[in-house]
């Protein structure tokens, strides 16, 4: 097979990727909840995540009010719920009120967590990059918590769940497997 030009959207051979559940606090202490596949590990030390959020959509507003979010990882039963929040705007509607989302409270900063996600990233903002249409924010992760058994050296178990890889629109991909090479390349 020989590479070829491609003339759809840019980002699309980059997909699917790995989706999280972004909550943020909003002016009048609304929390907010916002899909997000536009993330990424940047940094070790610092650890830090990239969340890339449009300059029109709510959570970017809730971040520029309140600088701290946390960073969910939902699973594989969440497909449904993901794809509806991320289909409805949190200016013109409570989305936990009106999707049930259990939040207890973070550890150490005021946006509360999803009790449902198997991993929750505590962070705080530590900068905004303004890219075109969008502000790369760089969060700072104070405190990672995890289903207890769910995390190994080598990442999730995908045995005991599984997280959602989005494609586009209402496309989401599993992963299925872990393939443990031989021996390294090096």
């Amino acid at each position: 097979m020989s590479l070829v030009e491609y003339s759809g959207v840019f980002y699309r051979p980059l997909h699917p990727r790995p989706t999280i559940l972004l909550i943020t606090l909003c002016p009048g202490g609304r929390v907010n909840a916002m899909p997000a596949s536009w993330n990424m590990p940047i940094s070790e030390e610092p650890p830090t995540i990239g969340i890339s959020v449009y300059k029109e959509a709510y959570t970017y507003q809730c971040l520029k009010h309140h600088p701290e979010a946390t960073v969910n990882v939902p699973s594989q039963e969440h497909a449904d719920l993901v794809y509806a929040l991320g289909s409805v705007s949190g200016r013109s509607v409570d989305k936990v009120a009106k999707y049930g989302l259990r939040l207890i409270p973070s550890d150490t900063i005021k946006t509360p967590t999803w009790a449902d996600a198997l991993a929750v990233y505590e962070t705080v903002v530590d900068k905004e990059v303004e890219v075109g249409e969008v502000g790369l924010f760089v969060l700072r992760v104070l405190k990672v918590k995890v289903k207890e058994g769910l995390v190994d050296k080598w990442g999730i178990n995908l045995g005991k769940a599984n997280i959602l890889l989005h494609g586009s629109g209402r496309v989401f991909y599993l992963v299925d497997s872990r393939r443990m090479l031989a021996k390294p390349w090096f």
